[in-house]
């Protein structure tokens, strides 16, 4: 099933797991790409860009590096990403990935 996930510079569409949907709701009513992480590109079906505001039938780009580095006790920051806007470059979301020792 297609799933809205929402970003501060808009949304995407994505086929998730239940595990992600889990992730994904923060208890408002509404699921946020954030807590995701990193989706497949080819999970993602379309989005939406608030500043060109227009809806994309395509996944948005992804970069992301793997910093790797502790960021508290016993606390490493894995990844990090964000989703951009193919026509503006604006971002859709971010995301951080952390581990724990």
């Amino acid at each position: 099933m297609a799933t809205k996930l929402k970003g501060s510079g808009g949304y995407v569409i994505a086929e998730i797991s239940e595990e992600q949907t889990k992730k994904a709701d923060l208890g408002v009513g509404e699921l946020f790409l954030a807590p995701v992480g990193r989706l497949e590109e080819t999970k993602i079906t379309n989005y939406y860009c608030k500043k060109c505001d227009t809806e994309f039938a395509v996944s948005p780009k992804i970069e992301y590096e793997n910093p790797n580095e502790q960021v508290a006790e016993g606390l490493i920051l894995q990844e990090k990403g964000q989703y951009l806007c193919t026509k503006c470059n604006s971002m859709i979301g971010e995301y951080r990935t952390f581990s724990k020792n």
